[in-house]
């Protein structure tokens, strides 16, 4: 990557319109990374015409076609796992070995798995009270979808949108999160190097606020993609009003710890919840939930979990957690820490920003104990590494608890007892439930998605190809 980034439109790497570029550092070590290209309306508009100019022709390939150009794309993310993992490590901050590496490997099976998922997109042949009909359905890509994509897992859920969309024979213009645009473009080249057809996929780097909103609201866009917070989904679906949209928005996940539970178990999946990506997960366990009569015991075991936390230096294999990406959710750890505190929460461990690091955004891994829904750290999404329990008595006021405020993305349930984790299960207002397992365990073929104001529609195997396509109905009179 050279020093200053171009955008990729219709196969070619180009400036942007305007000639504006901004710095992107490292919210590790601060260090300048390179320059980022600024798109404008005007570059949105082109990369638009561009996608639909190669719609056309994606849409004729095969099925089979469309997976092998999915697992050529997967090949190259393969053959340089190191370099875009090292970037993601350089540009947002999760640790190398730990968490990046990982990432890689999950974007280039995201590629695997929707080229397989392409060659069994079935519908099917319904039967007529017409003796002379015949009546069949078909899935059809839409055209051109716009996707706007994350910051805090920067290959894998642009993946999680592309894959799908280039399987279903959708063409599609990009804008990624600013804060890991170079990520993107590295991601893009990938694109580029399985021999993607030109115009196929097109790379806009930029704010948000214009790019993002030019291509949600653009005439000749067909459906758009978006993962990210809850006040900025609402804002991209009434800008993308009357077209179909895929929306994995913010959660507040409850995760329950009921008195027969595994607690050595439950501790380490409410961590492995809590801090992964230094909490900056949408499925993260936000408010951990605990029967009062397992309440002690399962706090001794939770802060012994976040000691063993190691924060530090993103590169060295021995660091399980990196700095937060950028000083917003940063601060916003520290507004919803202070509350707590404020509020009569105690801390059991960490609560505050780690001293000794090059930048500010190093986070220790917090444990609050006492924490009530007047909350900012119950009732909103933290986005940060904190693990807020609250204690309950009973089903009754457990429910009352997990079910408050517009979430409802992930939730999680520990319990030997199986009636139980059925009853929660299916009481929980979540899109997903997971019993005895972190809320950040999913698989890639699985349907997932949110209820109440999580989200819009499921990704997940043959779910993102059926959110990704028009079903056809033809009718056929055989006389």
């Amino acid at each position: 990557m050279s020093d200053e980034t171009r955008l990729w439109i219709g196969g070619a790497w180009q400036p942007s319109e305007s000639g504006a570029t901004v710095e992107a550092r490292s919210p590790a070590t601060g260090e300048a990374l390179g320059r980022v290209a600024q798109g404008t309306r005007t570059d949105a508009d082109r990369a638009v015409r561009a996608a639909n100019a190669a719609a056309p022709a994606l849409a004729a390939l095969s099925p089979a076609e469309r997976a092998r150009l999915c697992h050529r794309i997967a090949d190259a993310i393969a053959a340089r796992r190191e370099e875009l993992a090292r970037i993601v490590t350089l540009e947002q901050g999760k640790p190398y070995f730990a968490e990046a590496l990982i990432e890689a490997d999950e974007a280039a099976e995201c590629f695997r798995l929707w080229g397989e998922e392409a060659r069994r997109l079935e519908s099917a042949v319904h039967p007529s009270s017409d003796p002379r009909k015949r009546i069949v359905t078909i899935r059809q890509p839409r055209g051109v979808y716009a996707i706007i994509t994350p910051w805090n897992w920067p290959l894998t859920m642009p993946a999680e949108q592309l894959a799908p969309a280039l399987a279903a024979g959708n063409a599609v213009v990009w804008v990624p999160a600013p804060s890991t645009s170079l990520c993107a473009v590295r991601l893009a080249e990938c694109l580029e190097a399985a021999g993607l057809p030109p115009g196929a996929v097109n790379l806009l780097t930029g704010p948000g606020p214009v790019v993002g909103d030019a291509i949600a609201a653009h005439p000749d866009t067909h459906g758009v993609a978006f993962t990210g917070s809850i006040a900025t989904g609402r804002q991209v679906a009434q800008r993308a009003a009357g077209k179909p949209v895929l929306l994995e928005l913010g959660g507040n996940g409850p995760f329950v710890v009921w008195d027969d539970a595994d607690l050595d178990r439950a501790a380490q999946a409410a961590a492995l919840g809590a801090f992964l990506c230094a909490g900056q997960s949408c499925s993260a366990a936000e408010r951990i939930l605990v029967h009062r009569a397992i309440h002690a015991p399962f706090l001794e075991r939770l802060v012994a979990a976040a000691r063993d936390i190691r924060l530090g230096d993103p590169f060295d294999p021995a660091t399980t957690m990196g700095p937060m990406n950028n000083a917003a959710v940063a601060d916003k750890m520290e507004r919803h820490v202070a509350d707590a505190r404020a509020r009569g929460a105690k801390v059991l461990h960490g609560g505050r920003r780690a001293a000794g690091f090059p930048t500010p955004l190093y986070w220790e891994a917090t444990v609050l104990d006492g924490v009530t829904p007047e909350m900012a750290v119950f009732r909103e999404e933290t986005f940060g590494p904190v693990a807020p329990v609250t204690a309950f008595s009973d089903e009754a006021e457990l429910i009352e608890l997990a079910n408050q405020g517009p979430y409802g993305l992930v939730g999680a349930v520990f319990t030997r007892d199986l009636g139980r984790a059925f009853r929660l299960a299916e009481r929980l207002r979540c899109g997903v439930v997971n019993v005895n397992e972190s809320t950040n365990y999913w698989e890639l073929h699985v349907p997932y998605g949110g209820v109440r104001q999580s989200g819009v529609g499921r990704i997940g195997g043959k779910y993102s190809l059926w959110e990704m396509t028009d079903l056809k109905t033809i009718v056929l009179d055989v006389g």
